[in-house]
């Protein structure tokens, strides 16, 4: 597994498991009519956008396997004055769930983090149906501060969330060795 920044070449297939991710893990809280017909469009968008000019203050590293993105992770810096840099998005491929790729790029995109912003925490925020997520995110350190009503979401609709912070990244950071 090799582990790197995201570059504008893996838009397309960072929007297609985004999308798939989100089919899989979102129902009941996005609209299904947006999750069947149009999620794919709307995250090309948002990736296009993101990767094509890289914001100074955000990263994206992405888990990559034989020449294909298996996994990503995109990280808001500055974006909460209490809880710090937000972890806006982190998915895995289905079939590559439980095998450590989630847990690698949560300890790269902490590694990243620390370079950029010594002295900040790291949050995120999943969906309270999500209890997967929420046993991940407690297994590797992530303690629940706040719940919140989240929305509208792409497609319509709220949901209740789960925030998750880490105040020092550092703790994620595993020893594994990667290619970057």
């Amino acid at each position: 597994m090799n582990y790197r920044e995201a570059t504008a070449f893996d838009v397309d297939a960072i929007a297609a498991l985004h999308a798939d991710s989100w089919r899989r893990n979102y129902r009941g809280a996005y609209s299904d009519t947006y999750l069947d017909s149009d999620v794919f469009a709307d995250r090309l968008a948002v990736w296009t956008e993101r990767l094509a000019q890289p914001w100074r203050d955000a990263f994206t590293i992405v888990a990559e396997r034989d020449g294909e993105v298996v996994g990503l992770a995109h990280t808001i810096l500055d974006d909460h004055p209490k809880w710090g840099a937000l972890l806006e998005n982190l998915h895995v491929t289905h079939d590559l769930k439980h095998q450590g790729v989630g847990t690698q790029l949560m300890s790269e995109s902490a590694r990243m983090l620390i370079e950029r912003r010594p002295s900040t925490g790291l949050y995120l925020s999943v969906l309270e149906q999500n209890k997967a997520a929420q046993a991940f995110y407690e297994a590797i350190g992530g303690t629940p501060v706040e719940h919140r009503t989240a929305g509208p979401f792409p497609g319509g609709g709220t949901a209740p969330v789960i925030w998750y912070a880490w105040r020092n990244p550092s703790e994620l950071i595993r020893s594994e060795s990667t290619n970057r």
